[in-house]
């Protein structure tokens, strides 16, 4: 294996007596798609705050692009290449669709003129949020504010990007176009780490998923591999979901 582009070596956070990671060690190469499923409250969101330096570790190293950035915050990860999105997004409501890509561009990816704005812009067509780069963020509807949330990530100019949850409340025609924005991202050598509760949009584009469950993972693989784990159908799935129907939903669901 080459030199992995994102590497946890045994990570533990703990806020009291709750664990959010229990020595987690994790990788992710250059150009990879990743997807991270598991229940709620199993340290996922978490888990992306210790990748972009929302969180610090009380134990172990994150390391990226060969770089210790264990005790680097959020602004230095992201300027290294570190872009990331929320569950609930998070625009600047009064201010146009094109200036929350600007202001992403030059306070997150440290951009400045020219450069900014070719980024912003480069940004808004690679989600297809061009068409509305002066409509105010405000007025936007949900599928245009999770794009959004993603173009404001890509204005950073990120090699890694993670996705919390962005697919979650959209429609099933709407999931799909959002799966293309991302194909077409992964396309371009950024390297995707995806939480998501809707399975399908992960089994027709990662290439690699893990389950998260009590701050530890219990599942790496392939999708199809972690899907039918009977530990993940017991924790995420429940335990009455058979691996002939997962097997038919990620038939359905595959590329």
């Amino acid at each position: 294996m080459t030199s992995p582009l994102l590497e946890l070596d045994h990570v533990t956070k703990r806020f009291g007596r709750v664990v959010i990671a229990e020595d987690l060690s994790f990788w992710v190469g250059a150009g990879e798609t990743v997807g991270i499923v598991g229940p709620n409250g199993a340290g996922k969101t978490s888990l992306f705050g210790l990748i972009s330096g929302d969180l610090s570790p009380d134990v172990g190293q994150v390391s990226f692009a060969g770089r210790n950035i264990t005790r680097l915050d959020s602004a230095a990860r992201c300027r290294l290449g570190i872009g990331r999105t929320y569950q609930v997004p998070r625009p600047f409501t009064d201010m146009t669709v094109f200036e929350n890509a600007l202001v992403a561009a030059q306070q997150g990816g440290g951009q400045r003129r020219k450069a900014s704005y070719a980024a912003a812009a480069a940004a808004l067509e690679r989600t297809d949020m061009a068409r509305d780069a002066n409509v105010p963020a405000g007025r936007l509807g949900l599928l245009a504010r999770k794009r959004l949330e993603i173009a404001r990530a890509l204005a950073t100019g990120p090699r890694l990007l993670l996705l919390d949850e962005v697919a979650g409340g959209l429609t099933d025609p709407e999931v799909t176009e959002l799966v293309e924005i991302v194909r077409g991202i992964n396309t371009e050598g950024i390297a995707v780490i995806w939480i998501e509760h809707v399975v399908r949009a992960l089994t027709s584009l990662v290439s690699r998923m893990t389950c998260l469950y009590g701050g530890e993972f219990i599942g790496d693989g392939t999708p199809a591999e972690v899907m039918s784990n009977p530990r993940v159908r017991e924790v995420y799935l429940g335990s009455d979901v058979d691996a002939s129907t997962i097997q038919a939903v990620l038939e359905e669901d595959a590329p």
